[in-house]
C-alpha cells in the first residue's frame, strides 16, 4: 500500500498488454497510478531514458578517421552536429516502451522496499512483544514463589505447601426425639393436660373438633373401665391425662398414660383390656355408658395412649359407622403427634446447649 510519498509520473499503457488489477481496484497501477503496466514481475530489467542512435550513413556524432570532425558533405555546407537532424520534418520520438519499463522497474523497487520495511517492522514488534511476555512471566513466577527465585520452579530447599487436614472423628448425630420421650432422665419438661391438649378446638385433615373437658391424675386406675386399671397399675403407671373432643354427634375421649420406661408402656398397650373412662363436661354430656363404643390403644416411648369413641346420643357403634372410626383415628393421631412434639422440643433444646 502507499504511505503518502511522491507519486510516480503517469505513463501510457503499452499496446498488446492487459493490466492485472489488484483487489478492489479498477485500472489503477502500483501506488495509485492510472494506465501503468501491472504485469511486470519482480526482478525484470527496465530500460533507461534515451534517444535513437545514428540513422545510417557515415555522418553522426562519431569522430572521423583522424580523430577530427567529419568533413562537410559539400563545400560551404555546415558541419553536422553531434546528433542527427529531424527525421521526416519532426523532432525525435521517445521510446515509450523503454520509458514504461523504467517506470515499472522503479515501482517494483519501491514496492519491494515497502514490503521489506513492513516485514522488518513486524519482526521488530514481535520481538518486543515476546520480550515483554518473557519479562512478565518472570515477574509472575517471582511473585508466585514469594520473590525469592526468578524462575517458575520452586527451590528444593523450600518447605512443601501444607495440605488441609480433616478430623477423622465424625460429628455426633443430632439428638433423637424418641430418646427424650423414652428415658425419664431426659424427659423432664413440664407435663400438664392443657399443655398436652392446648386450645379450645382441633382440626385434623380439615375436620374440626371442639374440645370439651380435660383432666390429669396420678391415680391411673380411677380413670379406666374394665381391666385397664389393673394393667396400668401393674406396669407402674405414673399419671393419666385426658381430654374429650366432639364432632358431628360423636365424642372421643383420649387418655395418655405415663410409665417409667418404654418397655412398661409397650407391655401395658399389649395387655390392655377395657378402656379409658369417657370424660364428660364443658358442654359434652355423658356418653359410652351402658352401650357399645369403639376402644383403641397404642404406645410411643414411655407413653401409652387410649381412645374411647361413641355417639353422644347413646347409640351403639357398629362396624358400619365410619364416622366414629374416622374420629377415633384423628384423636389417636393427634395424641401421637403431641407426644412426639414433646420429645422433639426437648431434643432441639439439648442440641442448642450441648453437655447439659
Amino acid at each position: 500500500m502507499s504511505f503518502g510519498g511522491p507519486q510516480w509520473p503517469q505513463e501510457p499503457q503499452r499496446q498488446g498488454q492487459q493490466g492485472q488489477q489488484g483487489y478492489g481496484e479498477q485500472d489503477r497501477g502500483p501506488y495509485g497510478q492510472q494506465g501503468q503496466d501491472r504485469d511486470q514481475g519482480y526482478g525484470q530489467g527496465a530500460g533507461g531514458y534515451g534517444y535513437p542512435g545514428p540513422q545510417g550513413g557515415t555522418s553522426g556524432p562519431y569522430p572521423g578517421p583522424q580523430g577530427g570532425p567529419a568533413p562537410a558533405p559539400f563545400p560551404g555546407a555546415p558541419a553536422p552536429g553531434p546528433f542527427p537532424g529531424p527525421q521526416g520534418g519532426g523532432g525525435p520520438t521517445p521510446d515509450w516502451s523503454a520509458l514504461a519499463d523504467a517506470s515499472a522497474s522503479r515501482a517494483r523497487r519501491k514496492r519491494l522496499l515497502t514490503v521489506g520495511g513492513g516485514v522488518l517492522a513486524a519482526l521488530v514488534v514481535g520481538a518486543v512483544v515476546a520480550t515483554a511476555v518473557v519479562v512478565t512471566g518472570k515477574k509472575d513466577d517471582t511473585a508466585k514463589n514469594g520473590g525469592g527465585t526468578p524462575t517458575a520452579t520452586a527451590s528444593p530447599t523450600e518447605a512443601p505447601t501444607p495440605e488441609p487436614t480433616f478430623s477423622s472423628v465424625a460429628p455426633p448425630p443430632p439428638p433423637n426425639p424418641k430418646d427424650y420421650i423414652s428415658d425419664p432422665k431426659k424427659d423432664r419438661a413440664p407435663l400438664t393436660a392443657e399443655g398436652l391438649f392446648p386450645g379450645k378446638k382441633l382440626t385434623m385433615s380439615g375436620r374440626p373438633y371442639k374440645k370439651g373437658a380435660t383432666s390429669a391424675t396420678t391415680n391411673c386406675a380411677a380413670v379406666t373401665q374394665g381391666g385397664l386399671g389393673a394393667v396400668l397399675k401393674d406396669n407402674g403407671c405414673q399419671k393419666v391425662l385426658r381430654a374429650t373432643y366432639v364432632r358431628d354427634g360423636v365424642a372421643v375421649t383420649v387418655g395418655v398414660a405415663v410409665f417409667p420406661s418404654e418397655a412398661a408402656a409397650l407391655k401395658a398397650k399389649d395387655r390392655a383390656t377395657g378402656g379409658i373412662a369417657p370424660l364428660a363436661g364443658a358442654g359434652v354430656g355423658d356418653f359410652c355408658r351402658a352401650t357399645v363404643c369403639l376402644r383403641r390403644s397404642n404406645a410411643i416411648g414411655r407413653y401409652a395412649y387410649f381412645t374411647q369413641a361413641g355417639f353422644t346420643s347413646g347409640k351403639k357403634v357398629t362396624t358400619a359407622d365410619k364416622g366414629v372410626f374416622q374420629n377415633s383415628d384423628d384423636l389417636g393421631t393427634f395424641a401421637f403427634n403431641q407426644i412426639y412434639a414433646r420429645g422433639k422440643s426437648q431434643a432441639s433444646a439439648a442440641a442448642g446447649a450441648p453437655g447439659q
